[in-house]
């Protein structure tokens, strides 16, 4: 057999990953090496050397977008239809199988996915219908600790039972609100994204002949990104496994062939820690299932000497696999150092030089800015608004998070099933019908002591007349509405139906600025046009779902994700975090001072400086050509004005590798963290000094020690200024 088309464009690291023998394989797979390649050639190799069953194979990603390119990828490859390919992320596996098996998960066929907005303001309306103050139990908290539960494993039951840590009033009560939270979920036949995955865990755990049936099925599982599962991801990858997974009982009395696990990782990309991702993985895999090891750490994205820093500044992070990247490419312009007196001065440079950038023929969406934390964007923003340069924040809010879309998709949701309360109180007064607070409350009072949904308490009271009568015309209405949306039987005009029934364009024009109400009558218009459009998942369809209970579940899932697959021609602006994945030729990390980036918390916490560590190689290693790191000495932050030293990310970096860039002087980034030239000694309040750009001015006042110690100096042209004496270069003036 010629499996040439197979093997050919891939260099011996990855032909060794494609072509391994059947059983356990962990690929570390450096950044830029080419992961996802060797992926769909590994499913394309087991499908043609060793045939197996395109369906008895399961391929898990962690997004919709790498889901939908490896699908893509691997038809075009061997020219077989995508229909049935079990190829999607964690979620939407588990949503796949849940609509196969609700009954036996305990759902109803029914069931609708809750997404993290909507799950916000149930658990929002749970805290007030138990009269808690929200000051003091943040709904906000209350979900990530439900989140941070289920991610767990830990159901109500399991906490009250397994620990008496909860007595704690504040523990106590978020155990209550998770009580109740569960039961509304329950009752409204609502799933949240973490209930995705227990549900299926608890499934494949409680029912061994249908964990027996998937582990037979998935012969060869291939999981990306490994380093960002969680523990219950983990889990259901055991439980997957026939060499973890329990497989002894009575029940089964066939013998289960051994299925294989292909993983692919990185140790040194984990940065989603803060979201409950476990590095650990990575290893507890090699622990538990004895895989064989290939490295890929050839990278096809960056020059030498941009591997090289990046390879020098996480050598000082402990516990790692271990891997060195290398390009068989150029080596490129040195990482260039540019250490600003201000915020200011830092956004002014970097907009600067992404100009020179574009004058000498490159584009503006080449060149990205990456930084720590989301409020460093706003300088930025404004210096490119100052000159006139089109840019976009990378990662704003999505398609589907957006709140116009939200509430025409909650009139769908309550259309396809009249027990989402989540649905119901999101749109009973809105557009506003005349409501007033005390009817809600009245309807909720009603459906909590009736143990029933909102709907069925409020036709219950409109057959009784409880409500008064405007609030028996209004509720009317809104009924009429919600049971005329349903009647369409096409899902396109039944979201048309939706849009202009609700009337919300009306009322976003009447309420809100032009400019904004003629946005979101665009996006309204988007969502027409999205349902007009959509074709249904093979899987959906398998499953027997409609095309509205397809449409709403894959909305919900896609939430989060970005939606285009296009740039614009201009600046990317976004947070390390974000920039996962992505490469520039051109890129900035901004912010490279110590309380910011590693983040001051990041010290005190043990574990998290490793990860922040990990966060600046992911930074370095998005850029493919140029590569700035900036600093500032002094930077306003949440209203306060900070004065801060050079992150130690810059001094891991070896001097050879960089250049340091000033006007008037080259120094190396260990110069600039070694102890400070200047001290508070070298002055005296009232003394003349002369600054290179600021110049002639009186100190006024001195703070500080050592490499901290600041100086404020009144300059007779440039005003009042703060500096750090140890990059100051102040000249005393006799």
């Amino acid at each position: 057999m010629d499996v040439s088309h197979l093997l050919d464009e891939l260099n011996d690291a990855q032909r060794e990953a494609v072509s391994a023998e059947p059983g356990h394989c962990l690929v570390l797979a450096g950044a830029g090496s080419g992961k996802t390649r060797v992926l769909v050639h590994r499913i394309a190799w087991l499908i043609q050397v060793h045939h197996i069953s395109p369906m008895a194979i399961l391929a898990v990603t962690f997004t919709n977008k790498a889901a939908g390119e490896m699908r893509t990828r691997i038809c075009d490859l061997l020219s077989i239809n995508p229909d049935g390919l079990w190829i999607g992320t964690f979620h939407g596996i588990c949503h796949r199988l849940l609509r196969m098996h609700a009954q036996e998960a305990g759902l109803p066929e029914t069931f609708q996915i809750l997404d993290s907005d909507d799950q916000y303001r149930l658990i929002r309306r749970i805290i007030k219908d138990m009269e808690l103050d929200e000051g003091e139990y943040p709904a906000r908290a209350v979900q990530g600790f439900i989140n941070a539960q289920k991610e767990a494993g830990r159901r109500v039951e399991d906490i009250a039972q397994s620990t008496a840590v909860y007595q704690h009033d504040i523990q106590a009560k978020h155990l209550a609100i998770y009580r109740q939270y569960q039961a509304a979920c329950e009752r409204s036949g609502l799933v949240d994204f973490a209930e995705l995955l227990l549900r299926v865990v608890e499934l494949l755990r409680d029912q061994p002949a249908r964990r027996a049936y998937y582990q037979k099925r998935f012969g060869h599982i291939l999981i990306d990104e490994f380093q960002d599962t969680n523990s219950l991801q983990y889990a259901l990858v055991c439980l997957l496994s026939t060499d973890l997974g329990p497989v002894n009982s009575p029940e089964i009395t066939t013998t289960i062939p051994r299925n294989h696990l292909f993983v692919v990782g990185d140790d040194d990309q984990s940065i989603y820690g803060w979201r409950g991702a476990r590095v650990e993985n990575v290893n507890q895999f090699v622990r538990d299932f004895k895989p064989s090891l290939v490295r890929l750490e050839q990278n096809y994205r960056s020059t030498a000497t941009i591997l090289a820093a990046a390879n020098h500044v996480i050598e000082h992070n402990d516990d790692r696999m271990g891997k060195n990247l290398w390009t068989d490419g150029e080596d490129g312009e040195p990482i260039r150092i540019f250490p600003a007196y201000s915020a200011e001065e830092e956004a002014e440079f970097v907009i600067g030089r992404i100009q020179q950038w574009v004058d000498q023929g490159h584009r503006l969406s080449e060149a990205a800015i990456l930084y720590r934390s989301n409020a460093q964007s706003r300088l930025f923003e404004q210096t490119l608004l100052r000159e006139d340069i089109p840019y976009r924040v990378y990662g704003g809010q999505r398609f589907f998070e957006r709140a116009e879309i939200k509430d025409a998709m909650a009139y769908l949701r309550l259309a396809h099933n009249r027990d989402d309360d989540g649905a119901f109180e999101r749109v009973i007064n809105l557009p506003t019908r005349g409501l007033g607070q005390q009817t809600l409350q009245k309807i909720r009072t009603v459906a909590k002591e009736s143990d029933r949904s909102l709907w069925d308490a409020v036709t219950g009271m409109l057959k009784q007349s409880e409500l008064g009568a405007r609030g028996q015309n209004a509720i009317h209405g809104f009924i009429d509405i919600i049971e005329q949306i349903a009647a369409h039987e096409s899902l396109g005009s039944a979201v048309k139906a939706a849009v202009e029934l609700s009337q919300l364009v009306a009322w976003y024009q009447k309420k809100e600025p032009p400019d904004r109400a003629e946005s979101r009558e665009e996006n309204l218009a988007e969502l027409i046009r999205a349902a007009e459009g959509y074709q249904q998942p093979f899987e959906d369809e398998q499953a027997g779902l409609s095309p509205m209970a397809s449409f709403l579940a894959q909305a919900a899932l896609e939430a989060g994700e970005h939606q285009s697959d296009r740039w614009e021609d201009c600046v990317q602006l976004m947070t390390l975090h974000s920039a996962k994945g992505l490469e520039f030729p051109l890129v900035f990390l901004a912010g490279m001072e110590e309380g910011l980036f590693p983040h001051q918390k990041s010290v005190e916490e043990a574990g998290r400086l490793a990860e922040e560590r990990r966060l600046c190689y992911v930074g370095m290693t998005r850029a493919m050509q140029q590569l700035y790191l900036t600093h500032a000495e002094s930077r306003m932050l949440h209203g306060q004005t900070s004065f801060s030293a050079p992150s130690r990310f810059i001094r891991e970096i070896p001097e050879n590798l960089t250049e340091a860039i000033r006007q008037s002087q080259t120094q190396s980034p260990q110069q600039m963290w070694a102890s400070p030239a200047q001290s508070q000694s070298d002055f005296s309040l009232g003394a003349m000094v002369r600054h290179e750009r600021f110049g002639l001015g009186m100190v006024v006042s001195l703070e500080g020690q050592g490499a901290n110690a600041r100086v404020q100096v009144n300059f007779e042209e440039a005003g009042s200024k703060w500096l750090v004496l140890a990059y100051a270069n102040l000249e005393p003036v006799a």
